[in-house]
């Protein structure tokens, strides 16, 4: 066996197969011609078996569209770099800070953007990914050599290192807006892929969750559908009996969003037979031929040659026929059973590391869709809110979309960018003239509706609280112009400018340097521990590197004791806020102005079967848990942006950890003979860095959720009471119930919830504190205090990834 089939089986995950493989005498060459029979007796286990099976498949076709690739560079890369054994002048580790290596157009001949569109295409050999690929394969090489040295200390911390490099975060832009706005269409025109998303006369289901993201694996456009689980579609099926009982005219009520949602799931999928069927029934088999994939809680992908093909086949799963008709040929559609569909593009370069998510405005009433919506808001580094240019200012759904979303993207998520996108820009009512005047009209239109928008969000104080002064931008655009441009030029559709935002998110994203600076610092270490240690020296330098990292966690540790200090005066204040307003909320909450007790009945019940939260179709979510937790959260907002910005500059507490430093360079000088160890010890310190910032950002959303999350806790037992009661008087019972729980809980209730959250602080604080302390001294302990020597010469590797790294580092200025 030669060393690309045991690459290739321990990247893959295989390498309890590699003895067998060896054995059978397979190599490159015949790996290619491995049949189905051929696979069973070499794998054993189903799992891995089909798991070889599918990436060898892919392998195969990369290897047919292009037979001329090496998937295994590093002989040809080793022999060109033979002579460069010394390992090279290393750049200053300052300048990893610059970030991530733009694309080298010069490399590609479609990287050069033509005057009037933007390159779409990505091929694989682009410079960038060609590095990342190339030193992913040197570093699987390296793996598989340690994998046959002595199962030491040191070599275990070296397997675990390289192990741990595969880190790939994606930028996620969440699309919000109302049917009818132009979303699908936007999202087409922005990755250039006008028949991708299916829009048009048949009306977006807005309860499927649409990822649409690169496919860098094959050329292929796919579809992975995601379903609820059986358990889920009975619950809905059963929540319909509750209203066999009552009378057809409260079946029709306006106010009844809970029956109208559960009839136009069950109509879109059984038509009219569900109406004489019971749940029994409608659990056959025979309703789900289509779709084995449901009853099986597994994924349908759907794979096809073009964007035109798979948006007809996935048009079932994802839409509905607002007449709950047939449409070209449709008789059953299936969304009412989907959670989630990822729509991978082939190789497009504005989603290689970014996601598009066309999201509902308002989570659902499904759990699992709730849940998997609220993740991925909290998620998203952009928000999109999509509104049509004619009423752009004055649409309240938009407006309330923000509302609604402003604090679980804010503070309690991750977003940096809110973009207001005014969508058919190129209609106007004053002419129909295909004219440079007409331009100019439009234009003129334009940037009033810009004005507008941007002094109706100047208004909305309580959700700025969340976000930086200048996060939020406004862009008129058109995709029908985009397209076909009869009216305005290019650039006045404002599509290239989202097309411009997009790839920047893809520029600023880390992924290649953070590999191949871990990969550089794991081979300093490995090959500078071939050369004679000096006696005493490492003690000194191992001296010196701990003191440093004790000086430099003092601002880390100070800045995170203030911290904690003014969130408890903030939250004291809101605590006594909450204690003497709560009855006044819940009392305006029980007796809504313009609501009668009959109309208000079924929404109050609505919300206490669902703790506090009811999530109306058509309306903006009622949640009872944050009107209770306002004040907490309003006393905290500030301080709390200001801790944990979401901008990417400056960082969490005051930006004292991202000036922490080991101060490896200027010790470099000194202890000239341990150069390659330092250079380890900085990219280690860098990697904890990166990591801590990623858990910080995850834990503050804990935090800061934990208000509302501890309040709905403390209510459940009083929600259920309210929920078990039924017949007359019912209204004033629940109403009763709320009154007393809140009433009697008052003093305790905001306190908990206050300390709560100060212990999430805290245990964020420890974890950081011994983060650092534990990762960086181990990295000492092996890297300059270990007697065991590499028996590894990896001169080559470390010259060839030393000049990657050199050229990102270089091509980021």
């Amino acid at each position: 066996m030669d060393d690309f089939v045991c690459m290739i089986l321990i990247d893959w995950g295989l390498e309890d197969w590699i003895e067998t493989f060896r054995d059978q005498g397979i190599d490159k060459e015949n790996l290619f011609f491995l049949e189905d029979q051929d696979i069973e007796k070499l794998i054993s286990k189903v799992g891995p078996r089909a798991n070889f099976r599918n990436r060898l498949k892919v392998l195969k076709e990369e290897q047919n569209r292009n037979p001329d690739l090496k998937p295994s560079p590093i002989q040809q890369e080793q022999k060109n770099t033979t002579g460069e054994a010394e390992v090279l002048t290393s750049t200053s580790d300052s300048d990893l800070k610059t970030g991530k290596r733009k694309l080298d157009e010069e490399e590609s001949n479609k990287g050069q953007r033509p005057p009037k569109r933007h390159c779409t295409n990505m091929p694989k050999s682009f410079p960038e990914m060609r590095i990342l690929s190339e030193v992913k394969n040197v570093m699987t090489h390296v793996l598989a050599k340690l994998r046959s040295q002595d199962n030491t200390k040191f070599n275990d911390f070296l397997r675990k290192k390289i192990r741990d490099l595969e880190t790939d975060k994606r930028e996620l832009v969440g699309v919000f807006g109302k049917t009818g706005a132009g979303k699908t269409s936007l999202i087409n025109a922005v990755i250039e892929e006008r028949t991708l998303l299916p829009s048009g006369d048949i009306a977006a289901c807005t309860s499927v969750m649409i990822k649409v993201e690169a496919n860098m694996s094959n050329t292929n456009y796919e579809a992975h559908i995601e379903f609820i689980t059986k358990e889920e579609w009975k619950d809905e099926l059963w929540s319909i009996n509750q209203y066999d009982e009552e009378t057809a005219e409260q079946k029709k009520h306006d106010d009844d969003d809970d029956y109208q949602d559960v009839a136009e799931k069950l109509s879109a999928f059984y038509g009219e037979e569900w109406k004489q069927k019971s749940c029994e029934q409608l659990m056959d088999t025979r309703y789900f031929r289509e779709i084995p994939e449901f009853l099986q809680s597994t994924r349908k992908i759907l794979s096809c040659e073009t964007a035109k093909q798979l948006s007809a086949r996935m048009i079932k799963y994802t839409r509905t026929d607002s007449n709950q008709g047939t449409c070209n040929g449709i008789k059953r559609w299936y969304w009412p059973l989907v959670k989630c569909v990822t729509v991978r593009v082939p190789h497009n370069s504005f989603l290689q590391h970014v996601t598009l998510v066309d999201l509902p405005g308002n989570g659902d009433r499904n759990k699992s869709r709730d849940a998997m919506w609220k993740g991925i808001v909290g998620q998203c580094s952009t928000v999109w809110i999509v509104t049509e240019i004619n009423r752009a200012a004055a649409d309240k759904e938009s407006w309330e979309i923000l509302k609604s979303i402003s604090s679980l993207i804010g503070n309690g998520g991750e977003c940096s960018s809110i973009h207001l996108i005014c969508t058919k820009s190129d209609m106007i009512e004053e002419s129909t003239d295909h004219s440079a005047d007409v331009q100019a009209l439009i234009l003129g239109r334009n940037m009033k509706a810009k004005e507008a928008v941007r002094k109706e969000y100047n208004k909305l104080n309580k959700i700025k609280k969340h976000f930086g002064g200048d996060c939020f931008q406004v862009f008129t655009v058109s995709s029908k112009e985009y397209l076909k441009h009869k009216v305005l030029s290019l650039e006045n559709t404002e599509i290239p400018k989202l097309q411009d935002f997009l790839q920047n998110l893809n520029d600023r994203h880390s992924e290649t340097l953070n590999y191949v600076s871990g990969a550089r610092g794991i081979l300093s270490l490995i090959q500078g521990a071939n050369f004679t240690k000096v006696p005493g020296k490492n003690k000194d330098v191992c001296k010196e590197l701990e003191r440093n990292m004790a000086l430099h966690l003092l601002p880390v540790e100070k800045a995170m004791g203030d911290t904690w200090r003014v969130f408890e005066k903030c939250l004291s204040e809101g605590v006594e806020k909450s204690k003497k307003s709560c009855e006044k909320i819940l009392h305006n909450f029980l007796f809504p102005r313009g609501k009668s007790g009959s109309k208000f009945h079924r929404t109050l019940n609505s919300v206490v079967k669902k703790g506090g939260v009811h999530k109306p179709k058509k309306r903006k979510e009622i949640n009872l848990n944050r009107k209770l937790t306002s004040f907490l959260t309003d006393s905290i907002d500030e301080e709390f942006r200001k801790t944990f910005p979401n901008e990417r500059k400056g960082g969490p507490f005051n930006g004292t950890l991202s000036k922490f430093s080991l101060g490896t360079e200027s010790l470099k000088q000194k202890y000239k003979d341990v150069q390659l160890q330092l250079t380890f010890l900085k990219t280690e310190e860098d990697k904890i860095k990166v990591k801590l910032n990623a858990r910080i950002r995850d834990q503050k959303k804990i935090i800061y959720n934990s208000l509302t999350q501890t309040i709905e806790e403390l209510m459940e037992e009083c929600y259920k009471t309210a929920a078990g009661f039924s017949g007359p008087g019912m209204l004033e019972k629940m109403r009763e119930t709320l009154k007393k729980h809140v009433h009697e809980s008052k003093d305790t209730m905001f306190v908990k919830a206050k300390d709560v959250m100060m212990n999430h602080l805290l245990s964020l604080r420890v974890e950081i504190l011994e983060t650092v302390m534990d990762t960086l001294k181990t990295s000492i302990d092996l890297s300059l205090r270990t007697d065991s020597c590499s028996v590894l010469d990896v001169s080559t590797e470390l010259a060839m990834v030393q000049k990657f790294h050199n050229d990102l580092v270089n091509s980021s200025h």
